[in-house]
């Protein structure tokens, strides 16, 4: 399963099943240890897993309501360098759209640069940007949805704590763009660590989503 297959999958008119059962394949893989691939522990809360990386594109898995927790540190609210489509495998996510305007009086939030690391440290660090946040509403996209994002626009995304949910990613990453997010008026410089996890919690997480795909095709 390759980047272009997929985004022929997310297009309009595509029955609203393909995706889900195009990236099944590829899960079962993992799930049984054919293909040797560990879930990261993001910062904001969610596991995900990279399945391809291709130059500046690139295509994951997102698992909400696994148990794991987020960072406190971590910014909920960002904008990626990358455009994206998100389809939505099981459960409800929601996107919400945060309006942000440079403001020198009376500003809410200060911009943080995020440098992203190999090494799967995320480094925040503050800019002179001073601007005034306005979030919402939010929409929610349930199963077998499509939702896109342009890069550079912030965002949050709100899933009900401990309720399943899962997406299919596609991202491509465009030249001029940098990963911002929004902190504290007088927040430091600080550092987030997207972690690991072994290869058995991987592959039950894994067994576990495909239990709930397997459940929405049945519908």
């Amino acid at each position: 399963m390759d980047y272009d297959t997929l985004d022929r999958l997310l297009r309009p008119g595509t029955p609203p099943e393909a995706p889900r059962a195009g990236i099944t394949r590829v899960l079962e893989d993992i799930a049984r240890g054919r293909r040797q691939l560990r879930a990261v522990h993001h910062p904001l809360g969610f596991l995900c897993l990279p399945l391809v990386r291709d130059g500046a594109r690139g295509v994951c898995v997102h698992l909400f309501g696994t148990g794991a927790r987020p960072d406190p540190t971590a910014a909920p609210m960002h904008a990626h360098s990358w455009e994206l489509r998100s389809y939505v495998l099981y459960g409800r996510v929601g996107n919400l759209p945060v309006t942000v305007t440079d403001a020198a009086q009376a500003p809410t939030h200060r911009i943080f640069e995020v440098i992203s690391a190999p090494s799967g440290v995320d480094e925040l660090r503050p800019t002179p940007r001073l601007v005034r946040c306005e979030p919402g509403p939010a929409a929610a996209s349930g199963s077998g949805e499509t939702y896109s994002l342009p890069a550079g626009e912030f965002h949050a995304t709100v899933v009900t704590r401990d309720e399943p949910a899962a997406t299919l990613v596609l991202g491509r990453s465009l030249p001029g763009h940098t990963d911002l997010s929004l902190g504290p008026l007088h927040g430091h410089g600080h550092r987030t660590v997207r972690r690991l996890c072994g290869a058995e919690h991987t592959e039950r997480t894994v067994r576990t989503a495909l239990r709930r795909i397997h459940a929405e095709q049945r519908e």
